[in-house]
């Protein structure tokens, strides 16, 4: 099926850290978007050097039930044609994209308990994932495990607290491979988080969505555990 067009204003704009922003977008024709926790929508941001388009996909960040105003969260990346756009948009722009698509998306599936790994901001449509199982009240656990750089790349923390705090099945942890002083979480990259602490993947579902290393990496620890279902997005 071809991907629906989509036409929106930029409603609300927010700087997480130095390189990480939020969009919000209001819908205005069609008023609202249907997709699976997960998914993303695509962007057309320009012409390469042959005059072909050029376009971009983003996660979207918000959960399902937020049909209206779907939520984007985007890296600035120096000269990408993508966030190079995006980051452009301001306060009453107008844009449009196509989507709902992507098989990375949140299964039904009752019997399993969920772990969630990502890298930075692979943790877009996870974030829409959690808020769709929050709505649930966690039926089974759920664990995050998230790897960021240094303190300056930290956001998310309070509102994951709040999730944490309201629903006992929830829990996270976020990882820096490359603290400053004084930061008394985790270290280190994901990868071994996950070998330590997951001693065994029966009855587990995992989702992972960051830097392709990662993703390898992460893969290869769970499969000498055991045989579970693995989805996977790369982020590049």
């Amino acid at each position: 099926m071809p991907l629906q067009l989509f036409r929106a204003t930029v409603c609300r704009v927010r700087d997480l850290t130095h390189d990480v922003r939020e969009i919000e977008l209001r819908l205005k024709e069609p008023p609202a978007i249907a997709f699976k926790a997960g998914q993303f929508v695509s962007f057309e941001v320009g012409r390469d050097a042959l005059n072909r388009t050029i376009v971009r996909p983003y996660s979207i960040a918000s959960p399902p039930s937020q049909r209206e105003r779907p939520l984007l969260l985007l890296n600035l990346v120096p000269g990408g044609p993508g966030s190079t756009y995006l980051f452009s948009l301001r306060v009453g722009d107008e844009t449009q994209f196509k989507g709902p698509t992507g098989a990375f998306y949140l299964r039904d599936d009752p019997a399993r308990d969920i772990l969630f790994v990502a890298t930075a901001t692979g943790i877009a449509p996870l974030r829409s994932m959690l808020y769709a199982l929050s709505e649930r009240g966690f039926p089974r656990p759920v664990t995050l495990y998230w790897g960021l750089r240094s303190q300056r790349d930290l956001y998310y923390k309070d509102e994951l607290e709040a999730l944490a705090s309201a629903h006992p099945n929830f829990s996270f942890i976020t990882t820096l491979s490359r603290p400053e002083d004084g930061w008394t979480g985790e270290r280190g990259r994901v990868t071994p988080l996950v070998e330590a602490r997951i001693a065994s993947v029966q009855n587990l579902a995992v989702y992972l969505c960051g830097n392709e290393g990662m993703i390898k990496d992460v893969t290869a620890v769970l499969q000498k555990k055991g045989l579970c279902p693995i989805y996977r997005e790369k982020y590049y």
